[in-house]
């Protein structure tokens, strides 16, 4: 989240990033916590200059007493001031709740160089990597491979379940394993720590990533406990330092996760609905990052580059692409989105994002660090990408590995993790 300090003190820097965002909505509210502010400000000054004469009374009060005065006239005024004090402070809390909701809602501010634009298609190539592959056969789509070799099953998962679920079977069920295992490895050579986090959690911990209050139709809830089915890992690793101080030394922090994810995938339904793109559970292979403001754009560029090493090692072409304004995260302050060749559609899909969010998470949850500097805490910043989406690689192995009888083969570097173990 943004301090309220940083939107008043700020708000010209505030407004051009709204602007990039083209957030109308934000732009408008920016006025009314200034506004806000400044009643909670006076409410405050009323209330401490109460308290101030109410404790100038009972020192009256004694005085009173002492030369064996009355002094129910000061009693009854001080009942009086405690009244308006009482009043005064619901008034504060509602100021202060209106205010606190009004500054959740707004999103990060956006780093200098995310480039202007209103959607994807203003998003800016930073690098290509690999030359697509060309088939003398029409290539067919990761679907019609899977359910023609029967390992991947829609039909028998809409009636276990309902649209958007899959059995993977056999060959696809062992490729989609040796991959989470492939990733993992891979990663814990670049430093990271692996975790397996919980993949319940509670409200606290999405909004301290940003997913709440504003994305609550994109989660599943289970009403009984108010928990929620984890979208991505990012969610409960973020929240594994929440509340903590950290030594400066000891960043930065380095995490990587498999999780299953789950995702309603609100306002989504008839885009990218067939196959396994965009599933209401998945796999994924998170990469989480707690560090210092210092280290935070290096450490951006080192993830994402850790990221497309999977792909490097798969041997699958890709395309890294800087995520313009309109296009960036709510939480985020930079996104670089990794995206696969994909024969089928004779283009690039998303594998992967790769966010910096700046200190916007940490001041949710309370990450802090102690400066080495200063001696004082301070917010970190944090960072996550998908290193990486595991169904979205299994479809992009299907499809770039595709042959034209219908089967397909594996890469070298997975070849190791399906050998039959006895």
């Amino acid at each position: 989240m943004l301090d309220v300090k940083t939107l008043i003190s700020n708000s010209d820097e505030v407004k051009e990033s709204l602007k990039k965002r083209h957030n109308t909505t934000a732009l408008e509210q920016l006025s009314s916590v200034s506004q806000m502010d400044a009643k909670r400000r006076e409410l405050i000054q009323k209330v401490e200059g109460l308290k101030a004469s109410r404790n100038q009374a009972s020192q009256e009060i004694v005085k009173v007493k002492k030369a064996g005065g009355d002094d129910s006239a000061i009693l009854a005024e001080m009942k009086r001031v405690a009244s308006e004090i009482k009043a005064l402070d619901e008034e504060l809390v509602k100021v202060e709740e209106g205010l606190n909701n009004i500054v959740f809602e707004f999103p990060n501010i956006l780093d200098p160089s995310v480039p202007a634009g209103k959607s994807s298609e203003q998003n800016v190539e930073v690098r290509r990597w690999g030359n697509p592959k060309t088939f003398s056969f029409t290539p067919k789509t990761h679907d019609q491979i899977g359910e023609a070799l029967g390992i991947l099953d829609f039909k028998k998962a809409g009636e276990v379940t309902g649209a958007r679920f899959c059995f993977l079977k056999g060959q696809a069920a062992r490729l989609e394993r040796a991959l989470i295992q492939f990733m993992i490895d891979t990663h814990l050579e670049h430093g990271y720590e692996e975790m397996i986090p919980p993949f319940l959690v509670n409200r606290k911990a999405l909004i301290g990533t940003g997913q709440l209050p504003k994305f609550e139709e994109d989660v599943f809830r289970i009403e009984k406990f108010d928990f929620f089915l984890i979208p991505t890992a990012e969610v409960p690793v973020t929240n594994y330092h929440r509340d903590e101080i950290l030594e400066e030394q000891a960043l930065p922090k380095s995490y990587v996760a498999y999780t299953p994810c789950f995702r309603s995938e609100a306002g989504s339904y008839g885009k990218d609905t067939k196959g396994l793109k965009r599933q209401h559970q998945f796999n994924k292979v998170e990469l989480v990052k707690i560090v210092s403001p210092e280290q935070s754009e290096k450490e951006h560029e080192l993830l994402t580059g850790h990221a497309e090493k999977i792909l490097q090692k798969l041997e699958l072409p890709y395309r890294v692409m800087l995520l313009c304004g309109g296009d960036t995260g709510f939480s985020s302050r930079k996104t670089y989105d990794i995206e696969v060749y994909s024969p089928a559609i004779q283009g690039f899909m998303e594998i992967s994002s790769c966010s910096n969010f700046g200190d916007f998470q940490a001041r949710r949850a309370g990450i802090r660090y102690r400066s080495v500097a200063t001696g004082r805490p301070q917010f970190c910043h944090t960072l996550n990408g998908s290193g990486l989406a595991v169904g979205r690689t299994l479809m992009a192995i299907m499809e770039n590995y595709q042959k034209e009888d219908g089967t397909f083969t594996v890469p070298e570097a997975l070849k190791p993790y399906l050998m039959t173990r006895t």
